[in-house]
């Protein structure tokens, strides 16, 4: 199967949501509409879907920051899963960064996703040279604390 792919129009956010949902990629401290709604159609970032039958099956966030891109919520329906569509998808939002003169593509994947990194090294991806970080400078956005100001599974905060 072969996909069509275009910027998310107006309408299909709940669809999108839906898939994202489906694929077990929102969380309770990220609000996909809201996060949907910044990316959506600016000049560095936005959603792209996958379309088949007429119907969302796949899509992406994507976006730079004018050196590397970025990926989220890539995602295929997952009764579709197996059938190349998450290839066809990543190649889209790659074309897309690629258009803009982005050579270099960052990801964040949890460690304990294997399957996810299994098919992102099956595509070319591979673990870099750097380290993530990270600082919540908000951090009542942060919905994973241990409540006494550490993340789970850090050293305490001083």
């Amino acid at each position: 199967m072969n996909l069509t792919f275009r910027s998310i129009a107006d309408g299909e956010e709940a669809a999108v949501i839906a898939l994202w949902q489906a694929c077990g990629l929102t969380r309770p401290w990220n609000n996909p509409a809201q996060d949907l709604a910044f990316a959506r159609g600016k000049a560095n970032s936005e959603v792209l879907v996958g379309i088949a039958r007429q119907r969302i099956v796949a899509s992406a966030m994507v976006g730079h920051d004018g050196h590397r891109g970025t990926m989220y919520y890539v995602s295929v329906d997952p009764a579709l899963r197996g059938q190349g569509l998450g290839r066809q998808m990543v190649a889209a939002a790659e074309a897309w960064l690629k258009a803009r003169g982005v050579w270099k593509v960052n990801l964040l994947v949890r460690q304990s996703n294997e399957a996810v990194l299994g098919f992102y090294a099956g595509i070319g991806y591979d673990t870099g040279s750097s380290v993530q970080i990270e600082k919540w400078i908000d951090p009542t956005k942060r919905g994973d604390t241990d409540h006494k100001g550490g993340h789970k599974g850090s050293a305490p905060s001083r």
